[in-house]
């Protein structure tokens, strides 16, 4: 499916908001889409009809669950998992005689006509070619979404990259800032393929090519996302989304493969000789900036587009947006190949948007033996990306995981003695909270031996305290629920707020929690707020504590140089109150409804200072 085809799929389905005014690339398209993005159900998507330049701009075409299931050709994600569940129960299961052998033959076969097609003609993303100083990165409406962005950002690029040893493609999503109009940053972290690939060319002394195509058919930008097994191609899985071949055609300028369909497409390389560059900061899906670091540098040596070209981008930030719906189709396909070849007994997985991908996680079992709940933790945290969780909670196998009472009435049980899993692992490179960068603690929280039917029914509520040990003020809100007293810290940082004394001088006993945050944090967040706050925050062995039976948790914004905090804390992702009233001023303009608030004047008061970082 073309992406034309798509767009054309989305307003015939009353999916796609048309913006025809002329509208920046610079902030204000970033800041329209936050504000659409973040409405119930995750909006709609937006055409922005006239960005400046000769294409068009597509934002948020999958960031709903009905989007993002048009996006794959189903009605249902789980049409798709049930598949991948059928396929892999086929393959795996025992053939105890000849009969049950040849009834995989059928199954084998649509797998064989899954795999990409190589094309000896030109495709469609070649109608248009530019070559040396005409292909200029300018021509594209590339977005700067946040004010403290390094600049200009590729957001949706599909980086096809080959691994030179054993001739294996691999195609990645790696977010590439504008450094002038012929050379970007190469930002593929250090476990990811591409950055494998790249160490393959520096041990053999030579250049790599490398080709990024952008657009084209849906399938192809979430196979780019997807944790596909290494040494796999992504565009065996978008064969299979589509159940049919991807055809392929070859780069003008090197011998690397992309889509024939796709609506530009990159082409260079990288010399892994050069000096690393510094890239970023950048505004992230983990709802703060990601810090300056070094990268390598992308050569471009020609664009080739379609000649009706769309330019898809997404913004990522303070969840939910478009993101945490590719997340979650992610957790609900995947969960087959999880269950069946990592962790049988693991009966549902779900991974909330307030953990922004990797932070928290919560999977049922089926505990069969003492330990289990152990080694299912172990496990998961050495499973593909998996490996990046920081919180995991490990219920019984009948417990509905998104049920906020089904969690409760576990959760109240808890005993902090026996029911924690302490462990420490990979995290993500962009975990903000960890003193040391893509390593730091993990905990499980086990609740499989927990009878919901003998948890307490609700908990004492405090009605009054005095402010004291840096402690300002209190929120009763999740008491009598969950037992969990939320507290807010004085504007003044301080390196240790006295929470044990603000509990005992104003005789508060009987809960189970206890949060600290930030003084910015109060009075305006929502719960989803405060749990993604808490999860991105923290380092679970140095900010969490047990204190007569009650878990403590410092969840505040860490000073750098104070201890073991990080050397550096990001700022939270917001735009600016220029831009905010630029696009209050111009909404009428756009065609779209009333005004929308923007959900940046909320989380502005949790900034830090006027940069990318504290």
């Amino acid at each position: 499916m073309r992406l034309r085809e798509f767009i054309s799929k989305l307003e015939s389905e009353g999916e796609l908001i048309r913006i025809s005014t002329k509208v920046d690339p610079r902030f204000e398209i970033a800041e329209i889409t936050d504000r659409i993005s973040k409405m119930e159900g995750g909006g709609k998507a937006i055409l922005f009809e006239n960005s400046g330049t000769d294409y068009p701009v597509l934002m948020n075409m999958m960031g709903s669950d009905r989007r993002m299931a048009m996006a794959m050709g189903v009605n249902e994600l789980e049409d798709i998992s049930k598949r991948i569940d059928d396929l892999l129960k086929g393959v795996m299961s025992p053939k105890d005689s000849v009969w049950d052998k040849l009834k995989m033959l059928p199954m084998l076969g649509d797998v064989a006509k899954w795999f990409p097609r190589q094309s000896k003609e030109r495709g469609e993303c070649q109608q248009v070619v530019w070559r040396g100083e005409e292909a200029r990165l300018s021509r594209l409406p590339i977005l700067t979404s946040w004010p403290c962005d390094g600049g200009r950002f590729i957001t949706l690029p599909m980086v096809s990259t080959v691994d030179p040893e054993s001739g294996i493609p691999n195609l990645g999503m790696y977010r590439m800032q504008i450094f002038d109009d012929h050379t970007t940053g190469m930002h593929w972290h250090r476990h990811k393929t591409g950055t494998r690939h790249y160490d393959a060319y520096k041990r053999l002394g030579k250049r790599m090519p490398v080709s990024v195509a952008i657009g084209g058919d849906p399938t192809y930008i979430y196979s780019a996302t997807a944790p596909m097994p290494d040494n796999m191609d992504e565009m065996l899985l978008a064969g299979m989304l589509r159940s049919k071949p991807v055809k392929l055609v070859k780069c003008l300028t090197n011998d690397l493969w992309v889509p024939a369909d796709c609506d530009f497409v990159l082409e260079g390389y990288v010399d892994p000789s050069e000096e690393l560059t510094t890239e970023g900061p950048f505004g992230d899906h983990t709802g703060f900036y990601s810090l300056t670091d070094l990268y390598p540098k992308f050569h471009i040596e020609a664009i080739t587009s379609r000649r009706d070209a769309i330019y898809p981008a997404t913004i990522v930030g303070v969840p939910p947006m478009e993101d945490a719906y590719i997340a979650k189709a992610t957790e609900r396909i995947f969960l087959a190949p999880i269950r069946l070849a990592v962790q049988p007994e693991v009966r549902d997985l779900y991974m909330p948007m307030e953990g922004t991908a990797h932070n928290i996680a919560f999977v049922s079992i089926a505990k069969r033996y003492l330990g289990q709940p152990n080694k299912v933790a172990q496990g998961l945290w050495g499973a593909g990306q998996m490996m990046f969780n920081k919180y995991l909670v490990i219920t019984p196998e009948d417990t509905d995981l998104r049920s906020k009472d089904a969690m409760f009435k576990l959760l109240r049980g808890l005993d902090p003695k026996r029911n924690l899993i302490w462990s420490e692992g990979i995290l993500d490179v962009l975990d903000h909270a960890t003193a040391t960068t893509g390593y730091g603690s993990k905990l499980a929280i086990d609740l499989t031996d927990i009878d919901p039917n003998t948890t307490p029914a609700s908990f004492p509520e405090p009605r009054t305290a005095q402010p004291m040990g840096g402690v300002e003020m209190f929120n009763t809100e999740f008491c009598k629920e969950l037992g969990l007293l939320v507290l807010y810290a004085k504007r003044e940082w301080q390196e240790r707020v006295d929470v044990e004394r603000y509990l005992t001088e104003n005789s508060i006993s009987g809960i189970k929690f206890v949060a600290l945050f930030d003084h910015g944090a109060a009075g305006y967040m929502t719960p989803s707020d405060l749990l993604w706050l808490a999860a991105a925050n923290t380092d679970p062995r140095r900010d969490i504590r047990i204190w007569n039976d009650i878990i403590i948790v410092d969840a505040r914004s860490k000073r750098p140089g104070y201890g073991d905090n990080p050397s550096r804390f990001p700022n939270v992702v917001t735009s600016t109150p220029d831009t905010i009233h630029y696009v209050d001023q111009r909404w009428e303009e756009y065609g779209i409804g009333i005004l929308i608030e923007s959900p940046s004047r909320r989380y502005r008061k949790l900034w830090l200072s006027d940069e990318a970082q504290w």
